[in-house]
């Protein structure tokens, strides 16, 4: 289980400090497969990183299975079991797909084992296993690539970024289905930030983070409707703006 216990960040510039997070309580049961929505800049990617361990928070805690990981980095927080994959992934010059799932694996994996995860997000093994994750690589090919290594890691909580960032919409269907498979398979948490309708239907719970609060939370069958506007629009601006 991961819980956020009053956790606020914030950044400073010249003229003064601007808080992204402000006092965000949120527990992810194990198991549970979490989407973080809300509008654009309010605070959703900073709390996966802070999740993460990529930002520290200005205050607050962080626990997993009950042990303080707030001062944990991003490597500790990863030891700890906490997978993180980013909204435009990271190329690396020199490393084939081969090595990263390898790596992934934390052991030396046969290559038709490591080709399983690249069929499972829908990509054509014997094409990529041997490529360099470098710039012949497109946005869609290292978003698959990445999410097939967070699927190798298996991970307590696997976090994630926009997944759908630079994804083609037939390659979205077959998203739609990894993750499903995902949580049926892994047996861990799972968080994506996401405005996409159709990971929102498949959620346990929907968070709405606006101005960096939690505005709502709950089931998808309470939230889903009025986040929808399924009364003219209305309901969905209420939880959006309900800070």
């Amino acid at each position: 289980m991961l819980e956020l216990k009053n956790v606020s960040f914030e950044v400073s510039d010249e003229a003064d400090e601007k808080e992204i997070l402000k006092d965000i309580n949120l527990v992810i049961e194990d198991n549970q497969f979490v989407v973080i929505t809300g509008p654009n800049g309010g605070g959703k990617s900073t709390l996966a990183r802070v999740i993460a361990g990529i930002e520290k928070p200005t205050c607050g805690q962080i626990l997993l299975d009950g042990e303080d990981i707030t001062k944990l980095d991003v490597t500790g927080r990863a030891k700890k079991g906490i997978s993180y994959a980013f909204q435009q992934p990271v190329r690396f010059k020199g490393v084939t797909v081969l090595d990263l799932i390898r790596l992934a694996v934390g052991e030396k994996i046969s290559v038709a084992g490591a080709c399983e995860y690249l069929s499972e997000v829908g990509l054509c093994a014997k094409d990529y296993i041997n490529r360099e994750v470098n710039a012949s690589l497109s946005g869609g090919e290292l978003k698959r690539i990445e999410i097939a290594t967070v699927l190798a890691r298996g991970t307590k909580m696997s976090v994630f970024d926009e997944p759908e960032a630079g994804i083609d919409l037939w390659s979205f269907g077959n998203l739609i289905k990894v993750f499903e498979k995902m949580h049926d398979s892994i047996h861990g948490s799972i968080m994506i930030i996401s405005h996409q309708e159709r990971i929102l239907n498949i959620a346990d719970k929907i968070v709405v983070i606006a101005k960096g609060q939690v505005t709502a939370q709950g089931k998808k069958d309470e939230i889903l409707p009025e986040l929808l506007g399924n009364t003219g629009g209305a309901a969905s601006c209420k939880l959006y703006q309900n800070s």
